[in-house]
């Protein structure tokens, strides 16, 4: 998938490992790449569904979000960019 931020802060963090591990921590900084890296080499958002860190769409006033689980009580929140999103017969996001 394509990544794009929504903050230059997030995406610094994200091309500097160091500033990152400085920023975030040693395991919030693992954690945060990892995710990237797990949303980056995804085709669909199907592909990280099941993947450690709970994957989930959200609900109420963040519809059409996703987050995953970075370090307690931090999670990395994201909207993906397919338009629309492909839902299954419950109306979630496939």
């Amino acid at each position: 998938m394509n990544i794009t931020f929504s903050t230059k802060r997030l995406e610094k963090l994200a091309n500097d490992a160091k500033k990152c591990q400085k920023e975030l921590g040693k395991t919030g900084a693992e954690r945060y790449l990892l995710r990237l890296s797990d949303l980056h080499i995804a085709v669909s958002l199907e592909d990280v569904r099941y993947l450690p860190g709970r994957y989930h769409e959200l609900s109420g006033n963040r519809k059409g979000q996703w987050a995953c689980d970075l370090e307690h009580p931090y999670r990395l929140i994201f909207r993906p960019h397919e338009d629309p999103i492909p839902q299954n017969e419950d109306g979630k996001g496939a």
